[in-house]
This record gives C-alpha cells, structure tokens and sequence, in this order.
C-alpha cells in the first residue's frame, strides 16, 4: 500500500502536464453518447494504463477507465469481489468545460480497498489545486505541484444552511426536479470533480448527482474525510461500498441507478425536503 499513493500522485502530475499542453488544441469530438472526448482524455488514459500495467498483470487489480470500452465487463459483483483492489479514473472530469477551455476540470483517481474506498486524487491543473487522500489523511493544495504549495488538512464541515449556502447540483436537475430556493441556491458546473470536492473545503453545502464510478472514485475517500456521505436520494442510505447491483449496465455501464445527495448527516434530510421530483422522472 505504501506504493500506491506515490505512483497516484504521479500519475496525476504527469496527467496535469498532458492537460494544460493539449488544453487550447484539444481536438474535441463526440462520442456515441454524445459525451466530449480530447486529446487529453486519450493521451491520460494511455498513461494510467501504462503506470498500473504492472499491478493489473498480477491478477489483484482492475483498472475501470472512463475511456476502456471493456469497462463493462467488470461490473460484477463476483469479479469484484476477488478482487483486492480497484483503481478507477476519469483522464478528464468535466470534458466540456475543459474543451471550451474552462478552468474547472479535474483528473480524478481512486483506489477501491476491498470494496471501500481507500486513496484518491483529484487534481485541477488549470486552478493548480490538488484534492488527495492518502489512507489516513485528507489535504486542500494549492500552487499544486510548485515550490508555493500551501497544503491545508481537510476537517468535518457540518454548514449551517443559509441564504448564502450553494448546493452544487447536476444539470440533470432541470428535467427531473424542481428546487425550493428560498434559502440556498442552486449551482450547475456539469464537473463532478467540482460537486464532490468543493464541498469538502465548504466551497457549497453538499451536491445532488447521479454519476459513473470513476467520476466519484477519486473523491470518495476525500470527502468521508470531511464528514460528508453520499445518501440515496430515494432511500437516504450511504454509499459505503461498492454493490453492482447500484449501477448500471448495458451502454451505460457503472453509472448510479439513482440520484445521491453528498451532504452531512444533518444537512442531508434538509437538502432533500427542498428538492421535488417531476412526474416524468420515474417513467
């Protein structure tokens, strides 16, 4: 395990670098869901797989990659059960942001342990800010990567909801729910780098979305450090582990079936009472 964390950090460095040079001719397509694909994502999705090679040959790990069209095939709970640990990484989060040269994008990695989240980075090269987990600790880096890096411990953040809370939402949020504002605002970014680790540092009181696991993998351990749990919005249970039966498969594999609330405990039935959904949602 002492290696894992290194190689992490590594890996999210070198990745950073890919970004920022590809960032204003990134060569921006769509794929077949109608998701952005870059330069960066292809060329940071060749380097995870070639930094976990070796790891991944030992039969102990999988890698579930964003960009893999064999991701899929591991969704089973069988297989994932055998299997001690599981890296999981988005090359780019945020791919629409960062092909319109936005700077809220994010490389995200993370290490399932046994089902738990174990270590994760999560890394904004254009913002130059680093989110990571090393197994006992959580930090906030700014100037990441620098020689004026100020690195700050991430701590249990319980907010108080006011009028000048912002709960970071999904832009799914406009076709299937309906939002009391009178006391916290709504704020879409369409990065699930942002509405996962912005609210570890109080940057928004919590999030609502309903993501793939490599989008959420990274965060994961970063956010519990900050007291804060994913809860199901229709069910109010954590996400503790990882459970198959949770995501999807066929074309959209290992995406959430349903929607979550990443809040603290209090917050969480505050959060929820304030969203309604629409009729259509559930059809």
């Amino acid at each position: 395990m002492e290696n894992f964390f290194p190689l992490m950090i590594s890996f999210v460095e070198e990745a950073g670098t890919l970004a920022l040079k590809f960032i204003a001719h990134s060569s921006p397509s769509l794929k077949p869901d109608s998701s952005v694909i870059t330069r960066a994502d292809k060329a940071i999705s060749t380097l995870a797989h070639k930094k976990l090679a070796g790891l991944v040959k030992t039969g102990e790990h999988l890698l579930i990659d964003e960009e893999d069209p064999q991701r899929g095939e591991y969704l089973n709970q069988d297989t994932l059960r055998r299997t001690p640990f599981l890296w999981s990484i988005d090359p780019i989060d945020a791919t629409r942001a960062y092909a319109n040269r936005m700077p809220h994008y994010g490389i995200s990695i993370g290490l399932i342990k046994n089902l738990k989240p174990c270590l994760g980075a999560v890394y904004f090269p254009s913002l130059k800010e680093l989110f990571y987990c090393d197994g006992q600790d959580a930090y906030f880096v700014q100037e990441a990567f620098t020689l004026h890096e100020k690195k700050t411990l991430i701590a249990p953040v319980d907010e108080t909801i006011s009028s000048r809370s912002v709960f970071i939402v999904t832009d799914n949020i406009i076709d299937d729910f309906e939002w009391r504002s009178e006391d916290c605002r709504i704020m879409i970014l369409s990065a699930a780098v942002c509405e996962f680790c912005w609210p570890s540092i109080g940057r928004g009181c919590g999030s609502l979305s309903r993501v793939h696991l490599w989008d959420m993998a990274g965060s994961w351990p970063i956010f519990e450090k900050a007291g804060l749990k994913m809860r199901s919005f229709e069910t109010g249970k954590p996400l503790e582990k990882i459970d198959a039966s949770l995501f999807e498969t066929g074309h959209m594999p290992w995406r959430l079936k349903g929607y979550y609330i990443l809040s603290s405990e209090k917050n969480y039935p505050v959060l929820h009472d304030k969203l309604r959904e629409k009729i259509h949602a559930k059809s």
